[in-house]
Formats: C-alpha cells, structure tokens, sequence
C-alpha cells in the first residue's frame, strides 16, 4: 500500500468509532482505504443496527457517493483507519472515474451476494460466506498469510453484518470451530480448509467474492 501513494495524495486519519460520513450528509470526498476497517451501516429507530457494508485495506469508499448526492448511510471507523481522500470532482475525472466505475460494479455484485445470504441462507451459511469473503478480500489486498488473516470484528459487528443475534453467532461459530472448518481466535481467522468452508456457505464454483 505505501509504494501505492504518492507525495501530493490527501493523507486522513481516522479513529474507532470516528464518522467518515454521517447518515443522510452530504460527501465532499471518496476515500481509499490503504490501512483499517470501516462499516457503512444503519440505525432502527429502536437502536437496532444492520451493517450493510465494509471497507477493507484496497477498498474504495464508496463508490456509490459518486451517484447520489447524499449518504443514506452512515459510514464508522471499525479500527484506527488510514486513508487517500480524492474529491468528488477529481473521482470524475477520465481515469479516475473509470476506476471509480469499476469499484462500483464489484460494490453492486457484493450487495447481491450480501442480499442472497440475508434472504435465504442459514446462520451457518452466512457466517461462513462473509468469513470466506473478508478472507479473500485480504489475500487480494496482499494482507493475508497463508491462510489466515486478521479480522478485527466483534461477534456483534459480525452479528450486525450476518442479521443475527450476538448469541447466535457466537453459538454457530463454535460450531463451525468443531467442524475444523476455521478458527478465529484474538481477532485473527485461520481457514484450514478454503474449499471446505466454501461448501458450507453454499457457494457455487462460479460464484464471485
């Protein structure tokens, strides 16, 4: 990611729980993540939260402001966040707005997948998709070793991403531990057995993360 910057880039830092923009605010910048997590999510009346989706090292955030006009969503620091700000105008630009196009694409099929498992998969299912998809995510980042990676999420972010309960969660991931089919431990995943855990989110062979 370093050699990825250049000297006039917009270096913005962000803390936990920091906003990089708030529900139904107007965005002035896209952002290129180059280090932490960040969540887009929103909030129930009663406090009830759905996280609809997350920004990884390598990602661009969000492709959708580049679209409309406001953010219906509020998008939150997960950890300490590093990032490229690129205005809205200059994300316009030939190049730039080609690249922007194309993240755009990848960010409409992952919400398709997101909706598939939220709609019709079961808690192991879904679990074992987003899991599978972070974990690929950071390998195309260049951040995962082997086959294990950092995932700094709480069993309610993963909740929150999944539509289930904390409990159950936490339930269907010891589950999963005695399958053998990954661990997460200390906010670290380890897959043992990538072809494994795809069969158990009921991914077919064609089927994109």
């Amino acid at each position: 990611m370093l050699s990825q910057i250049a000297a006039s880039d917009d270096l913005v830092f962000f803390r936990p729980h920091q906003f990089l923009v708030r529900d139904n605010e107007r965005p002035e910048a896209l952002y290129d993540i180059l280090e932490g997590w960040a969540c887009r999510h929103r909030l129930l009346p009663d406090g009830r939260r759905q996280i609809t989706a997350l920004y990884l090292p390598g990602d661009l955030c969000d492709p959708l402001w580049s679209l409309s006009p406001y953010s219906h969503d509020a998008v939150v620091a997960l950890t300490n966040v590093r990032a490229v700000r690129r205005p809205l105008n200059e994300a316009a630009g030939s190049d730039r707005g080609k690249a922007t196009a194309l993240r755009l694409v990848e960010s409409v099929e992952r919400q398709s997948n997101w909706l598939v498992s939220l709609g019709r998969k079961t808690a192991m299912e879904r679990l074992a998709q987003l899991l599978l998809e972070l974990f690929e995510r950071m390998r195309r980042a260049g951040l995962a070793y082997g086959q294990q990676c950092a995932l700094p999420l709480t069993q309610t972010d993963i909740a929150d991403a999944t539509g289930l309960t904390a409990v159950h969660v936490n339930r269907t991931l010891q589950a999963m531990r005695a399958k053998g089919v990954l661990d997460l431990h200390s906010k670290w995943l380890r897959i043992p057995d990538l072809s494994a855990l795809r069969d158990l989110a009921a991914l077919g062979h064609q089927d994109s993360l």
